[in-house]
């Protein structure tokens, strides 16, 4: 099957991801990223400006940090789209910002919809992410040629916005497992259980879901675990989550905490460092 023209904004770690694998499938990309030396990385065609790289692209895709990251990227990105092409956010972002962009993306004759997933990067080199898309029918249609080569599960939530929703629901989870395995981990270590023991158990426990054995590695040796995801991102998602819940009034106890749990483990200096470095401020927090 010939894949549409495919541009994406963003060659981090998920978005670098998302070009290898559109690149196997023989998909005709180009790619923008604001440090040229990432997207050169990817091997794929690079573009000056991101509205060079959308200019004839059908699909696109934006795969960024967070909200300042993207509404800058969309500032001259919307300047290159075109009648027809479908621009897909991928980025876990405020609902409220893809509601500020549909109108000016929807100018140009273009369509938007969000679309951010739940998945790692080992999960795109295996085209096994679950895309939540919201947005219209049509547009998903449009887009569905390149989501279906990047994920096993595409689910359409709901009306533009909702995806972004359902994002920050799954990562409340996330993030509270994050905080939770941290917390079992050290108890243990503490009461003269091994590390690997106890994660031998909880990874055939009730509790040993995806996370739980993709994270194994840097719960058990972090010292040798590449970062995957920042305690920086987290206090973003966290951030996210808990202004979410003000504007809708749902009671967020739990994510309240674990955003301050984060606060301190940044300020301890480990903000750079992977979600799992969670355990390692726990320890030094007894200890002291």
């Amino acid at each position: 099957m010939i894949l549409p023209r495919t541009a994406i904004v963003g060659t981090g770690r998920m978005g670098g991801a998302m070009v290898a694998r559109l690149r196997e499938a023989g998909a005709d990309l180009v790619v923008y990223n604001r440090t040229a030396e990432r997207a050169v990385a990817t091997g794929a065609p690079v573009a000056k400006t991101a509205a060079e790289a959308v200019a004839d692209a059908e699909v696109v895709l934006v795969s960024l940090s967070d909200d300042a990251a993207v509404l800058a990227a969309y500032d001259d990105l919307i300047a290159g789209l075109r009648s027809g092409t479908v621009v897909v956010e991928t980025s876990t972002i405020d609902p409220a910002t893809v509601q500020e962009l549909a109108p000016r993306v929807e100018a140009t004759g273009a369509a938007l919809i969000d679309a951010p997933v739940s998945g790692s990067v080992p999960l795109v080199e295996r085209g096994e992410l679950t895309f939540m898309v919201g947005g219209s029918a049509g547009a998903l249609a449009g887009a569905r040629p390149v989501l279906d080569v990047l994920g096993r599960r595409i689910v359409h939530v709901g009306g533009l916005g909702s995806g972004a929703v359902v994002k920050l629901a799954v990562n409340t989870v996330v993030h509270a497992l994050n905080a939770a395995l941290s917390e079992a981990i050290v108890l243990a270590e503490r009461a003269g259980v091994a590390r690997a023991m106890t994660y031998e158990v909880l990874a055939g426990s009730a509790v040993a879901g995806p996370f739980v054995h993709y994270k194994r590695a840097a719960f058990e040796r972090p010292e040798e675990a590449p970062v995957a995801f920042t305690l920086h991102l987290v206090a973003k998602d966290l951030d996210l989550i808990t202004g979410l819940a003000d504007r809708v009034s749902a009671p967020m106890s739990q994510a309240e905490t674990d955003r301050r749990l984060v606060r301190e483990a940044i300020e301890a200096g480990l903000g750079d460092r992977d979600m799992s470095a969670l355990a390692e401020f726990l320890r030094g927090t007894v200890e002291r």
